[in-house]
Order: structure tokens, then sequence, then C-alpha cells
């Protein structure tokens, strides 16, 4: 983390704070006071070709200085007490070294130069802070609690373990908790990503934020609203977003061992000649030494290389939020891949119908959508696709946690799981379509089973595409996913993917991905919030589809803009190579420094000449940096993000 950041002590925010967290670049303070001494800086220039008086040019120039050191220099001060050193503290130096040579303009351009940076960062951080604030929205205002025999409505803080609560159909839970009375269809994809709702009743347990489906549940409170399973992620998420936002950056971590040894070498030079000689020759040697070790290179080359990088990177369908995700990227070793509207397009789709008694696959599609037709269950719209005229069937009844019973054309017909009806002859038609990773669901006519319909959420056409190159490319691949075992391991043998994890909730794969950062640098690609965690933990965090979950968008470090997942290969192919010009421009900054240093050691190069050689190698370094703005689309990949489809997913989408 930068001097200049507003979080760079690492000290949390506190929630009124968060509330205050600005929303527009013009908002951002850092960028207020750069835009301030930018406008002084031209003035003053403007008014040094208007040979106006040299007063005048210099307070124009001392007030840039100020507007452009207010955002970095407190800060940097304030490190320094704490022992911390970064790029600030270098900014520092040589603004002060070029005021005492009477440099005010040059040391204003730093400032000017610096602050701007900085303030980009801390809108990058700003939007990521206000993205937590969306999971909290996931728990209901009120809840029914069941109190000395009658219902009240309190609030999900006001709850105690041991609280008995009512869940009506269609309302969220408040908080963790055992079901107690009743049945139904949960859909719990916020929590754990099960990419269908899950049929719960008594003794299961049900986590804050699930949706209840059709049934009323009586829940036991088990924890409070303060630890439940969505508190428990906005604590991930804050920790590790913590974590990210104190490391340094390549930047701070050069400037570190740098800083102290310029530091030294100065006031050596200085010591050592004035007890030799002339002490006003060798202190202001000490001072040009100081400005030739100022970073101007090393301030402007990152920045302009991860602006022009940041900026293909958009046309090549991938939002990098800054120049630490992006050099993050490019470091990237290991991909842990979560499953549902990742790998999958989480639009489930009839793969497979099986049928007895006389019956064809048409009748039994035709009997399913007769009663999915009346229904609002998840899956009915996959059978419902799969036909392509419906006559809805009259009388229709939801049997909570089972199926559907109605009637059509004098026929009693029933749609329901396995267990719930008897599978008969179907039996190993079921269990294999389960192998598959598949929901089965049987058909009933007149008391007679006549078919078994496979549903299945199948993987995005490219998807096996997308791993074989990232494994040609060297990079270890794993699947985490909250589905279950059967499903995930079907799928991964389906798409090249060895390293299965499955039935994990947010703090599981948290967990895990801290296991695989342990290995090798990783990334963490996912689309839901019950992924916010994983994606905070992880090195790098990446969103699918920018239009998708708000919570995952704004906790990731990157998010691609498409459903297309070979914007991702494309994203770190780019990366690498951003990565790759980065470090040329901060070897020829520190090349520049160690040639300029002896020279301004022993008075070869006056000031004006050291002023003049870090201004040329500004130029050659942002012509460098400018070449990471080119992109070249991977083979067979969409070019632009409008080339592949994006979706509106709500929060909570199954993941």
């Amino acid at each position: 983390m930068s001097d200049a950041c507003g979080c760079g002590n690492g000290e949390p925010r506190g929630a009124d704070e968060q509330d205050r967290e600005p929303e527009r670049l013009w908002q951002i303070k850092e960028l207020q006071f750069a835009a301030l001494s930018g406008v002084l800086l031209l003035a003053a220039v403007i008014a040094g070709f208007l040979d106006a008086a040299e007063p005048v040019v210099l307070a124009l120039e001392a007030v840039a200085l100020l507007a452009g050191a207010y955002t970095f220099v407190p800060s940097t001060l304030k490190r320094l007490a704490k022992g911390k050193i970064g790029v600030g503290t270098l900014m520092t130096i040589a603004a002060v070294g070029a005021v005492i040579l009477g440099e005010v303009g040059e040391a204003a351009m730093l400032a000017f130069l610096f602050s701007i940076s900085e303030g980009l960062e801390e809108y990058s951080l700003a939007r990521t802070r206000r993205g937590l604030r969306a999971l909290l929205s996931l728990v209901p205002d009120e809840a029914t609690v069941l109190r000395d025999g009658a219902e009240k409505t309190v609030a999900p803080a006001d709850l105690q373990i041991g609280d008995r609560t009512l869940v009506k159909p269609g309302e969220r839970v408040a908080t963790d908790g055992i079901i107690r009375h009743g049945r139904t269809a949960l859909d719990v994809s916020a929590i754990t990503g099960e990419s269908v709702p899950v049929e719960v009743g008594p003794g299961d347990e049900v986590f804050a934020g699930s949706i209840n489906g059709t049934g009323a549940l009586e829940v036991e409170v088990t924890t409070t609203a303060e630890d439940n399973s969505l508190a428990r992620i906005v604590r991930i998420v804050e920790a590790e977003q913590s974590r990210k936002g104190a490391s340094q950056r390549l930047a701070d971590r050069i400037a570190k061992p740098l800083v102290p040894g310029i530091m030294i070498v100065a006031a050596l030079i200085a010591v050592i000649g004035s007890l030799l000689g002339d002490s006003a020759t060798w202190i202001e040697r000490a001072l040009v030494v100081l400005v030739a070790a100022s970073p101007c290179a090393l301030a402007i080359s990152v920045p302009v290389t991860v602006v022009a990088a940041i900026g293909a990177a958009s046309k090549l369908g991938a939002l990098v939020k800054g120049g630490a995700a992006l050099e993050g990227l490019g470091k990237i070793r290991g991909v842990a891949l979560d499953k549902t509207g990742t790998l999958t397009a989480n639009r489930p789709a009839v793969i497979d119908v099986a049928t007895t008694n006389g019956a064809t696959r048409a009748q039994v599609l035709d009997v399913a959508a007769a009663l999915e037709a009346r229904s609002e269950h998840p899956l009915a719209a996959a059978i419902l696709a799969a036909v392509d005229d419906v006559t809805p069937a009259t009388d229709v009844e939801a049997v909570t946690g089972a199926g559907l019973t109605g009637h059509r054309d004098g026929h009693t017909i029933r749609l329901g799981r396995p267990g719930w009806l008897d599978p008969g002859p179907l039996a190993g038609d079921v269990a294999r379509m389960q192998r598959t990773g598949a929901t089965a669901v049987l058909v009933e006519d007149d008391g007679e089973v006549i078919g078994a319909i496979a549903v299945r959420d199948e993987l995005r056409p490219e998807a096996a595409e997308v791993v074989a190159r990232l494994r040609r490319d060297g990079y270890h691949v794993a699947m985490l996913t909250g589905d279950n075992t059967a499903t995930a391991a079907a799928l991964a043998r389906d798409v090249g993917i060895e390293d299965v994890h499955a039935e994990l909730r947010p703090e599981d794969k948290a967990r895990l991905i801290e296991q695989l950062r342990a290995q090798r640098p990783t990334a963490m690609v996912g689309d839901g919030v019950n992924d916010a965690p994983a994606l905070a933990t992880a090195d790098v965090g990446i969103a699918m589809g920018a239009m998708g979950t708000d919570v995952a968008i704004e906790t990731a470090d990157v998010a691609l803009m498409g459903e297309d997942l070979r914007h991702l290969p494309q994203a770190f192919s780019h990366a690498r190579r951003a990565r790759r010009i980065m470090l040329q421009n901060v070897g020829l900054s520190l090349g520049l420094i160690i040639a300029l240093v002896p020279l301004a050691l022993f008075g070869v190069l006056g000031l004006a000449a050291v002023v003049l050689v870090h201004e040329l190698a500004e130029i050659v370094v942002i012509a460098n940096g400018v070449r990471a703005g080119r992109s070249t689309p991977l083979a067979g990949a969409p070019a632009d993000p409008a080339a592949s489809p994006t979706r509106a997913a709500p929060v909570g989408a199954p993941s």
C-alpha cells in the first residue's frame, strides 16, 4: 500500500466513514488536490512565459507544491513514525531536496504526479469497500419470533440463541438456525452456491440470507446476527481486504531499502566532505545527490504502464482495479474456479429423459410441463424450455419438499423427487442421472411412473478449451464449489479439472484459497455472494460478468465483463506482458539513479543537468509504458466485450 492511501495504516474504517465513501472520481480528496496542484503549476508556467515577477511564479509553484504534497506527506510522516518506508518517503525527500536547491517547480511537479496516482488508487479501494455493504442487504429488516405463545416482529439483531422464528414462504432467513417444524425447498445459493434449491425439513440447518420456498418453517436460532453466516463473510472480506491494502506495491518494495541507503549516502557526503574542505560545496553536492536519487521516473513509469494496460484490458473484456491488481494478475500461477455461473452458464436444462411403461420421451415431457406450467420451481423453466406447446394441468398443488400434483384430461398426474415417487423400473436410470451430476425428477400418470427427467446446469461451451489453455500455460487449475460432490466431480471430469473441492461454504472456500496461496500465487474466479470471501482471500479475485452480482464484482480485483470464459486466459496473458513492461521501467529508473548518483557526487553533473536527465528519462519510460496499451486477443476469443453476452444476475446467484 502506498503512503498516501487512507487505509494504509491498516486500521478498519467505521460504519459512518464507510457510508461516506466517495462514488465519483471528483469526490476523491487526493484527486481534488492534484487538480488544484496542476492548475497552479500551469498558471506558474504561463506566468513565466509572460515575464511575470519572479515572486509571483515562485508563489504559484510553492502553493502547487503544498497542494500536491498534502496528499502524501502527512501520511508519509505518520508511517515514518511507525518505521514504515515507501515510495512516498522517496518523493518527500526528493521534493525537500529540490526546494533546498531552489527548484520549487521540480518539487511541485513530483508532488502533482504522485498525488494523481494516489488518488486513482484510493478511488479503487473506495469502490471495493462500498461493495461490502451489499452483503448485508441479504439480511431481512425484520424477523417473526414466537415468544410467549404469540408472534412478534423484531429486528434480526434482537434475536437470541434458542428463539423460535417463523419463516414464511418467500421470506429470507434472518439468522442461522435449525428447522424444528415444516418442510420446504430452500434457495441457499447465496451461502453455499448450491445450483438448485435444497429440500429441507426438521433437523436440517438453515443459514442467514437463504430464501424460503413454498412451505412455512419454524426455525430455532443457533447464532446471533453478529455471528451468523453473512456476518462471518463480512469479517473475512474485511480482514482480507485489510491484508491486501497493507501490502506494499512494487515501487514501495523497491523504495524500502533504497530510501535509507540514499539518506545515509547523502549524509556521509555532507559530513565527510565538510570535514575535508569546503562544507558549502559538499552540502550542495549531497542535496544534488538526493535529487539525482529522486524516483521521478519510477513514480511516473508504473502509473503510466498501469493506465495503459488497464485501458487495453477493458478492450479485452476485463476490468482491472488498479496497479496492485494488475501486478498480482501478472504473477498468478494457480487458478481456482467456481462452478455454477463460472464454469457453467447457470441455466439448468434437460439433458436426459428415461421412459418406461410404454411412454415416449415427448409424453413424459408433456406431462411434466403440464404441471410445471403452474409452478415457480427453479427447474420449471428448464422443463418448459424442452417442449414446444404446453397444455397446463388443473388443480395443481405443490407438496412441500416433494413435488407437484394435478389433473389433466381426467388423469391424476404427479412430478417429484425420487423417494416421494417410487422410481420402480427406472431406479437404475435415476442413479445414472445422479452420477452425472444431474437432478432427477420422476413423472407419474394415474399412479404409474412413466419417466424420469434429468436436469443439469451445463458447462459453458468454451469451458474445457479455457481449462486446457490454462494448463498449457502452466497454471494449476482447481474447482471450488458449494454444490454436491457428485455434480462437481461429474462436471470436473468433463472440463478436465482434477483438483476438485465440493460442498463448501464461503468460509471453507476462503480457507482452501489460503492453502492454495501457500503453494503458489492463486486467483479465485467466481460470480456469487458466496464467493466474496474467497475472492478477497485470493492473491487476485476475478468476478465473472461485470453486470453480475454486485458483491462479487466489488470484492474482486478483476471483473470479466462478458460471459465468455476465454477472456480469462486473455487477461492473464495481457497482465504478464504489462508486468514485464513495468519491470523494464523500474529497471531503467533504478539504473538511472545508479548512474546519476556518482556523477552528482563527483561534481560531473550539476543540478540543472540532473533535472534534465530526469525529464528525458521520464519521456523514455512513458513511451515504454504506453506499449502496455496494445492489446491482442487470443485466437478464438472475442476481441470486444460486446461480442460476448452479459447477464443481470441477482445478488446471491448460485455458485
